[in-house]
């Protein structure tokens, strides 16, 4: 006998319906009996860390600051004239003395040989009134001659005695202006390039020749706040105030100067005061005009804890570390801060000397994570 369509299908539907009842029942009976699989250790974050310490530390400016030259000058004529040579290479170290260039001396040669002929007309014309200032003398004392003419005599040969003096003193003026026609240096310094060169017409004190820097000893100017100013004024005090000096780009050690010069006013506009360190320069690595980043002492403390700058981490509570535990985790923890000096903060509150804290890794942390030790 044929089965009707309906009948087929509600057959259907109830085999499928057992299906998952015996299923259903088998796999609950199975999990029953399954062993819950362990779970996998977690691996510690990877960190660098550093210990707070306790004791001495020198709070210190750090500042921008630029080169300048320890003494500058502008190398003129001193007398009018042409230009006839240059006798130094640009940007070349020179010596106190050395010649820098030479102004036509011909006029002046001149000059100079007509006053020392003026001198030797003036000795002979005293020559000859000495000799006739005697003559007369004993002229005078036969009655050959009256006491008018005598004082006639004498009166010229002050007049020639006078004469020479006046000439005299003409052509030593006529040998200093000669010897100016020789430019030297008046420093050991630099030279930069020429602002004249060999055929311009000089004019005297006006004409710039070239620019001098003296850069061995070297200044580095810089500002600090004013707020700053009398931590420093209280550490000369107690003796010369040391500067540091470090040239970005440069590899080698930092440079060490004094420092020398407090200006009388502070900068109404900025609230900073200039000052200026000595810096001995031999090796030429400071150049007027470079940067520099300055470090200038200030105030020491006896017994502080710090710790690395870069330990430190913000948030809208504050300023806090991630401290490292006994147990391989770490705890997140708000601390008050103090000076800082370089590269490390003074911690005022919230942290012990000995104290682990975290450096590096800070970004993967929370409060409780497992961390692993890669350094310090």
């Amino acid at each position: 006998m044929q089965r009707s369509p309906g009948k087929k299908l509600l057959l259907i539907v109830v085999l499928v319906a057992v299906a998952a009842i015996v299923f259903g029942m088998w796999r609950h009976e199975a999990g029953g009996k399954a062993k819950p699989a362990a779970k996998a250790p977690t691996a510690g974050v990877p960190v660098t860390t550093a210990v707070a310490t306790r004791g001495e530390i020198d709070l210190s400016l750090k500042v921008i600051g630029r080169a300048e030259a320890y003494s500058t000058v502008n190398v003129r004529s001193r007398v009018d004239g042409q230009l006839e040579s240059l006798a130094f290479t640009p940007g070349a170290h020179v010596k106190k003395g050395d010649l820098l260039a030479k102004v036509d001396p011909r006029p002046l040669q001149a000059a100079y040989d007509e006053a020392m002929g003026n001198v030797a007309r003036d000795q002979a014309q005293l020559a000859k009134a000495e000799a006739d200032q005697a003559r007369y003398q004993n002229m005078l004392g036969k009655g050959f001659v009256s006491r008018a003419d005598f004082d006639l005599y004498k009166a010229n040969l002050g007049v020639a005695r006078a004469a020479l003096e006046s000439d005299r003193a003409a052509a030593r003026a006529a040998k200093t202006q000669l010897d100016f026609t020789t430019i030297v240096a008046p420093f050991d310094g630099v030279t930069g390039a020429p602002l004249a060169y060999p055929g311009a017409t000089l004019s005297a004190d006006t004409t710039d020749i070239v620019v001098l820097n003296e850069v061995d000893p070297i200044r580095v100017a810089f500002s600090i706040p004013e707020d700053s100013l009398a931590a420093v004024r209280n550490s000369v005090r107690r003796g010369p105030l040391p500067v540091h000096a470090k040239i970005p780009g440069d590899d080698g050690a930092p440079l060490n100067g004094e420092l020398e010069f407090i200006d009388n006013s502070v900068d109404a506009t900025t609230g900073t005061i200039v000052l200026k360190g000595r810096f001995e320069n031999a090796d030429g690595r400071l150049t007027p005009g470079q940067f520099a980043e300055v470090t200038l002492p200030t105030t020491r403390l006896s017994d502080a804890v710090s710790i690395p700058v870069v330990a430190l981490q913000s948030s809208t509570a504050g300023t806090f570390v991630f401290v490292v535990k006994a147990d391989g985790t770490v705890e997140q923890r708000t601390i008050a801060t103090g000076a800082t000096t370089a590269d490390r903060v003074v911690v005022d509150k919230g942290l012990q000397a000995g104290e682990r804290v975290v450096t590096e890794g800070q970004m993967l942390l929370v409060d409780g994570a497992r961390v692993r030790v890669d350094k310090g």
